[in-house]
């Protein structure tokens, strides 16, 4: 795991997504790719003589922020003691992440807190995680850091959602202090047992303690934050969006409520 892969935009979480993945870069002695995404696409824009002008408004006043905001990131980089790029894509945010991924070990997203709108974070994150096999770092915006080398928490399910999560996120477990299983039962058929996490990151020479909570009705995603913040958890590596999207965006659900609400970071894949 070399490759970090950072989403570029001048919104509220930009300066944890910063912190966090320069973190990441360092303890991988990896490269940091700082990639800023622009919805704006210049040549699409001149359709008819009125919206000519007012979308050639809208892009002058775009590569105006783009060039602000590169000159922003790379005067912070210029200081900072690890190996990036910087890129820029004329496309929908999504796509371009997914675009610029094939090559990237881990992708550092946003969570869907904070003081913001949630709609497209959400999106975004859904879209990410469904065309990409990296692993997503989701940050919290109030959290401007990523220790790899503290105590880590896996939710252990035994779905496959979970397995992915759990294999991506090894190079990362290798270099936690401690690394802790929870075991949670849910109401739907899995394969894999429940002891089959600890087994698996043994074979890496990744010591683990699984916890088993007693039955109860408290919500999964509640019962994951309980025992992160007991242990002390840097990051939550879990599996996303097991149940469909839909339903849970809809309904709620596990991944969409620890997206929202996780005051640590999360290491996802689906």
């Amino acid at each position: 795991m070399k490759s970090v892969l950072l989403y570029i935009a001048d919104d509220t979480g930009l300066e944890a997504r910063l912190q966090a993945a320069l973190d990441l870069t360092r303890s991988l002695n990896g490269h940091l790719h700082c990639l800023r995404v622009n919805p704006y696409n210049t040549p699409l824009a001149f359709d008819g003589v009125t919206g000519m002008s007012v979308m050639y408004d809208v892009s002058e006043m775009s590569r105006e922020l783009n060039k602000q905001l590169r000159a922003k990131i790379e005067g912070h980089l210029a200081s900072e003691d690890v190996s990036w790029d910087y890129r820029e894509e004329n496309m929908d945010p999504s796509r371009g992440i997914s675009k610029n991924s094939a090559l990237a070990d881990i992708i550092v997203l946003s969570s869907a807190g904070g003081n913001k709108e949630n709609a497209l974070p959400l999106g975004i994150l859904g879209d990410v995680l469904f065309n990409v096999t990296a692993p997503v770092v989701v940050q919290p915006d109030n959290v401007k850091k990523f220790d790899a080398c503290g105590p880590a928490l896996v939710a252990w399910n035994g779905s496959f959602e979970a397995g992915n999560a759990l294999r991506a996120a090894v190079p990362l477990l290798k270099m936690a202090s401690d690394v802790h299983i929870l075991t949670v039962e849910e109401e739907k058929d899995h394969d894999l047992p429940q002891l089959a996490a600890s087994e698996y990151l043994a074979y890496h020479g990744i010591k683990s303690e699984v916890h088993s909570p007693s039955e109860s009705k408290t919500p999964v995603d509640v019962t994951l934050l309980s025992e992160a913040k007991n242990i002390h958890a840097e990051y939550l590596v879990m599996g996303a969006y097991g149940h469909s999207r839909a339903r849970e965006f809809l309904f709620g659900g596990v991944t969409r409520n620890l997206f929202k609400e996780s005051p640590i970071p999360l290491v996802v894949s689906h």
